[in-house]
């Protein structure tokens, strides 16, 4: 999931306009328009899980599909010679297209999980503290070792860097497969109750949900801020600290940090509860948004230390608001209401949607100031206005939006240990 999740938003919009030479709003639709389908996709697979798992009591049926994410992955970074411009997004969105669903095959049964088991309001975190560290694991190796292993520049380095990483997303699928089928034979699984709901049914029960929806709503503002920053990187580290690879130094001073502090918001959360942990982890973030902009004048130490600020606050923000999905299925289903597969699949629609908008309002902003694409990763100057819209876009459009997430995330009553 890390794999998956971090360097087609982390290096795509960036292959598309630097390497492909494709135009910066066209990149961006590249990018929204697939995920856009999750949108339909992923409460469907999530009303297919429910199915599934009352018909043969687990989820594990639709993670097989999984396996062939690696296909997908390795079609998206190997463009065909010759193809630029609009064939090369063609190519790029339908790749995205087919990986998207596939990855949506694991990631929905997967994350329905912890929701299944029968633990309570701190096993929940607990559970999705193991969770959360591989991840961050996941996304530091794939976040400091593709923008390396791309480093040199060109299609025949990412088609190299997909290549090599291919092994890593079949071996930790199955790897999550085996972990899946001993945590809910030792834990034990609530199934989904008896009742048909078609998905629409299932997606209108979940939005009627107050405090689901206020938790669902500012996670799509957060998920949107944080792969707007994960799309802004490589230009802000070529653009604004004038070294391409910085890319990788600062997607390691972000991850490092985030996967040592989940063991640290999960004993947080038990002092102060989940709500408040999470209010804060969207204030630290968004305070260093708005300090990244003096990184150009004060030097790379200077941004190296705030990025390692937002890479806390980026642990505690997945780890706090994806143990409070569960708290809130648990809450729908002692008002009688089972759905399980069926939240989480709203819920990871909402988060490929958010996946997708952030590089899409950064490209937008990029395309709106003229910035000028290339092929090759040729050195292409760029227009002041053009400079000053990458960087604002990266640090004072991401501010807004996570202070928009913290206003939904306010409404939030469901933390028994919030105030």
């Amino acid at each position: 999931m890390g794999l998956w999740v971090t360097v087609p938003g982390l290096l795509l919009l960036y292959f598309l306009t630097q390497i492909l030479g494709v135009p910066a709003f066209l990149a961006g639709l590249t990018l929204l328009l697939p995920k856009l389908l999750d949108v339909v996709v992923h409460p469907l697979l999530g009303s297919l899980s429910d199915r599934q798992a009352r018909r043969s009591g687990h989820r594990r049926g639709m993670l097989y599909w999984g396996l062939l994410l690696a296909v997908a992955w390795v079609a998206l970074f190997t463009v065909p010679g010759g193809l630029t411009g609009t064939g090369a997004a063609l190519w790029v969105g339908g790749c995205y297209v087919a990986g998207n669903l596939l990855f949506a095959c694991f990631q929905v049964p997967y994350l329905t999980t912890p929701s299944d088991l029968r633990i309570d309001y701190h096993e929940r975190t607990r559970v999705f503290t193991f969770r959360m560290v591989f991840l961050m694991l996941g996304l530091l190796g794939a976040g400091v070792a593709a923008p390396a292993l791309v480093a040199a520049g060109g299609s025949a380095a990412y088609a190299r860097m997909a290549l090599l990483l291919a092994g890593v997303l079949v071996v930790s699928a199955l790897l999550g497969l085996v972990g899946v089928r001993r945590l809910t034979e030792r834990s034990g699984i609530r199934l989904p109750d008896d009742h048909r709901h078609s998905v629409l049914a299932d997606v209108r029960a979940a939005w009627r949900d107050r405090e689901f929806r206020a938790l669902l709503l500012s996670y799509l503002c957060t998920n949107t801020t944080t792969h707007l920053f994960l799309a802004g990187v490589p230009f802000y580290a070529r653009y604004v600290l004038h070294d391409k690879s910085f890319t990788a130094l600062m997607m390691g001073a972000f991850l490092v940090p985030a996967t040592l502090a989940a063991p640290i918001w999960l004993r947080v959360s038990r002092r102060i509860g989940k709500q408040r942990g999470l209010l804060l982890c969207q204030l630290a973030f968004l305070a260093g948004s708005l300090t990244l902009p003096v990184g150009g004048v004060a030097g790379p130490a200077v941004t190296a230390a705030v990025v390692v600020v937002m890479g806390a606050a980026f642990a505690g923000l997945q780890l706090l608001a994806f143990s409070m999905l569960p708290d809130a299925v648990a809450a729908a289903e002692a008002r009688g209401a089972a759905r399980a597969g069926a939240y989480t699949g709203v819920w990871t629609a909402t988060e490929a949607t958010g996946t997708a908008v952030g590089p899409y309002l950064y490209a937008a902003v990029l395309a709106s100031a003229g910035f000028v694409s290339t092929t090759g990763d040729a050195v292409v100057a760029q227009s002041g206005t053009a400079h000053a819209a990458l960087l604002l876009g990266f640090t004072v459009l991401p501010a807004g939006l996570m202070a928009v997430a913290w206003l939904f995330q306010r409404r939030y009553r469901l933390d028994p240990v919030a105030a």
